[in-house]
């Protein structure tokens, strides 16, 4: 199991006071020196942490893989298929919220994403569909020619620790057992810490870990580095 790093937040630190500091791409080979299988990033349509020449940078700079986080809209294929990074997550985008909050419904909307997977999967470029764990939108996404999947762990990471924390687990547990039955990949993440993760060993399979928030605040008092390492000690 892999561990990628999801540096939005070292932008929302910076664009606090509009400056440059602290630099994301900086924070980027700092997890890359220490081994990460890759670095996420979210480009939002407003921009709210990463900005476009942050990714540009990235696409040049980075020798590890660069996960694009992006809507399924026009623009965000269309800059997907100019840089073309190792690979993309489709995600839900609401202007109002604070982070993603929820899967992509991927079974209501499965012929606009099965056309918008499409191209993306002809650049050469790896797909996947961040999506809620059930079987519906596990099936669904099998459906539309991306090659991965990335479960979202959000509410199993908000229950963790309650009498809820066995079923959210199991929803993931089953999820990815389904997908991989249906020739998909999984990835997983959203709301993982250095307390809730270590459940992760017991899906069979999982490819990687995106993980970005409780990193970065564990940096505010370690050092990225020391975090990222202690962050990977846990998911190897």
């Amino acid at each position: 199991m892999f561990l990628g790093v999801n540096i939005d937040h070292v932008a929302t630190l910076r664009n606090a006071r509009g400056g440059a500091e602290p630099d994301p791409i900086h924070a980027a080979q700092i997890c890359e020196e220490c081994g990460v299988s890759s670095i996420t990033t979210h480009l939002r349509e407003d921009r709210r942490h990463i900005k476009d020449k942050d990714v540009r940078s990235l696409v040049k700079i980075l020798k590890t893989n660069l996960n694009l986080e992006m809507a399924v809209t026009d623009e965000m294929q269309k800059i997907a298929l100019e840089l073309k990074p190792h690979s993309v997550c489709l995600v839900p985008e609401k202007r109002e919220e604070v982070t993603t909050e929820g899967g992509l419904d991927v079974k209501g909307q499965l012929s606009k994403i099965t056309k918008f997977v499409s191209p993306l999967v002809d650049a050469g470029i790896l797909v996947s569909l961040f999506i809620d764990p059930t079987e519906e939108q596990v099936i669904a996404s099998s459906k539309t020619g991306a090659q991965f999947i990335e479960l979202h762990t959000g509410h199993y990471s908000l229950v963790y620790g309650t009498l809820e924390e066995d079923e959210a687990f199991n929803h993931l547990k089953d999820s990815a057992e389904l997908a991989q039955n249906l020739g998909l990949r999984v990835n997983a993440g959203h709301g993982l810490n250095y307390h809730n993760v270590s459940r992760m060993h017991e899906i069979d399979g999982l490819y990687e870990l995106n993980i970005g928030h409780s990193i970065i605040s564990k940096a505010v008092f370690t050092g990225l580095d020391s975090a990222v390492n202690e962050m990977m000690r846990l998911v190897k």
